[in-house]
């Protein structure tokens, strides 16, 4: 749950944009993902507009995240972008007190879709809620 709302459809939005047999985002969109670009803006702009309450609330959790994890995101899911066929990215959440990041790639032949895995570790996005002081 993520303030009172279910946190896996948000990871399925991801998956169905970024992986899969049939990507919603692909190639065209690579410069979304620059450097210098914001990882929640970017997001947001390119999921399914009618999924606006999944998209703040994915936004309000990636705003969270420690810079440099917004950064790493960001410049993996630029890279998978590049390669024709792109590089399918999977992405799962693990609750966790701090962040953490695993990630790990599967190449295929130049022919096929490789894949990158993410797995994301962070608090609840309503933690305080959630685990109230004592």
């Amino acid at each position: 749950m993520m303030f009172k709302n279910p946190l896996l459809p948000i990871l399925g939005e991801l998956n169905a944009a970024f992986g899969g047999t049939s990507p919603t985002i692909g190639q065209d969109k690579r410069a979304h993902f620059a450097p210098g670009k914001e990882l929640g803006p970017a997001l947001v702009s390119l999921l399914n507009p009618e999924k606006e309450g999944l998209n703040q609330l994915l936004a309000a959790y990636i705003s969270m995240m420690p810079g440099g994890f917004q950064e790493t995101l960001r410049s993996v899911i630029h890279y998978a972008l590049g390669p024709d066929p792109q590089v399918l990215l999977n992405f799962s959440w693990a609750p966790s007190y701090d962040f953490e990041l695993t990630m790990w790639e599967i190449v295929e032949p130049p022919e096929h879709n490789s894949a990158i895995h993410l797995l994301l570790k962070g608090r609840y996005p309503d933690h305080d809620a959630r685990f109230p002081a004592a």
